[in-house]
């Protein structure tokens, strides 16, 4: 009934490559995020750049001016040598106006303005390397979720193999029985050693669900979807070895996209220092306004020539003192440079490490490989021979159930260490940024 039902799920289910994998796992949820953020951090730099372009503005509208009622003095001359002065009352008015603008600005010269544009450039580099770095942290694990799905999958087909010879060793001692070789308690070890057998299967049908969810969340699809990761083939061709030390370790200085991200921070900072500092340089302006003014709506239009005034000018500014900010702010950058400076340096060292980790599990998964692979030969060989003794009377059930264990074991150790090969050697190719050597710049 559980092979049936194998089945089934295996005609249903959507064959996915390893290929396939590594390009979705690029583009899974976080992956997206950071595009996003590199998206957001071009539109920063177009907001920087702004600042350096004319700037125009257009106004109009009306206007209205209450006067309360309010007394006042005034001054009446009578004579060339005597004047009269009286307090009066007047009443309460009003006036309206109507007014439209045009004003036009442009920088000639501001150093924090230039800096802070070519800070959002430097900063949109370093987004897109830092997103780089999240698009092979996404593939990489995308890797190792179709491996483990993978692992499910020839996993059962090695214990089903197992249930298989199971079978056929109760149909041995069954037989053997009823000739009078051998006594009930061997058909019943191989009927319970059967049973065992099946419950593996069972066991490892629910970790096969578990994996294909988890690849398919990861890639972003439905996590109902029944998956099924075809055979990369890693069993049809010996493992390469692992590359030298030395080259490993270069190529990650010269390909990780996460150390240039961090130089370009370096710069980022040592930028905002220099737009701090612009406070120090003069800065120039070009301004210009044209103003339209009328009493009346109907003059307003009618009467163009009345009421125009226009003015334009070359500003010059400079902050001669600003109550010490500017060398508060100057410093502070300066801390931050140093931050910078030393993440760079640590993080160099640690990717070292996680070049040379990942270097010594690729090389310890290759010599395991190749142990594991003369276990299996050997315990094929065990198996045999038991087998062999058991149908010539010589050997009990429980010397054959001890053979299949142990080749059983073999083959899943086997093929466990092949597939730990392989998630070794994209995890080395992670640790020094050749993933995808397209994208390394």
């Amino acid at each position: 009934m559980n092979a049936l039902l194998v089945v089934t799920a295996l005609l249903t289910a959507t064959p996915i490559t390893l290929e396939e994998t590594r390009a979705l796992g690029r583009k899974n949820t976080q992956a997206l995020q950071a595009v996003l953020d590199v998206t957001v951090a071009q539109e920063d730099q177009r907001a920087a750049r702004s600042g350096l372009l004319p700037q125009v503005q257009f106004g109009a509208g009306p206007s209205l001016v209450y006067l309360g009622r309010r007394r006042q003095v005034t001054t009446i001359p009578i004579s060339e040598t005597e004047v009269i002065t009286r307090e009066v009352e007047s009443s309460s008015n009003t006036a309206d106006s109507y007014n439209a603008y045009l004003s036009l600005s442009q920088v000639i010269y501001n150093r924090a303005l230039w800096k802070q544009l070519e800070q959002a450039g430097v900063n949109v580099d370093a987004t897109k390397n830092l997103a780089l770095e999240e698009a092979d942290t996404s593939e990489l694990e995308a890797i190792r979720r179709f491996f483990a799905l993978f692992l499910s999958q020839a996993t059962l087909d090695v214990l089903q193999a197992t249930v298989t010879r199971s079978e056929e060793q109760v149909e041995r001692s069954r037989a053997l029985f009823l000739a009078g070789r051998v006594g009930k308690t061997e058909e019943i070890s191989a009927e319970v050693n059967l049973g065992n057998d099946r419950i593996n299967v069972v066991q490892r049908q629910m970790q096969l669900v578990a994996d294909q969810a988890q690849l398919a969340v990861w890639l972003a699809r439905p996590g109902t979807e029944i998956l099924q990761a075809v055979d990369p083939g890693v069993f049809q061709q010996e493992p390469a070895p692992a590359p030298a030390l030395d080259d490993a370790l270069k190529q990650a200085r010269q390909h990780r996209a996460l150390l240039r991200a961090l130089v370009q921070r370096v710069r980022v900072a040592e930028l905002q220092r220099a737009i701090v500092q612009g406070d120090y340089i003069p800065r120039v302006g070009l301004g210009a306004r044209y103003d339209h003014t009328s009493q009346d709506l109907g003059p307003f239009f009618s009467e163009a020539r009345l009421g125009n005034v226009f003015n334009g000018g070359i500003t010059l500014t400079w902050d001669l003192f600003n109550g010490f900010l500017t060398d508060a702010q100057s410093a502070r950058a300066q801390a931050n440079i140093r931050k910078a400076e030393l993440t760079l340096s640590q993080t160099g060292r640690e990717l070292e490490a996680e070049v040379r980790r990942a270097h010594q599990a690729l090389e310890g998964q290759l010599a395991s490989s190749k142990l594991a692979t003369t276990n299996r030969v050997a315990a094929a060989q065990g198996l045999e021979l038991a087998e062999e003794r058991f149908k010539a009377g010589a050997g009990s059930t429980l010397d054959v159930r001890d053979a299949q264990l142990k080749l059983t074991q073999a083959e899943l150790v086997l093929l466990q260490s092949r597939i730990d090969v392989e998630i070794a050697r994209y995890a080395l190719f992670r640790a020094t940024g050749t993933l995808n050597p397209g994208d390394s710049q």
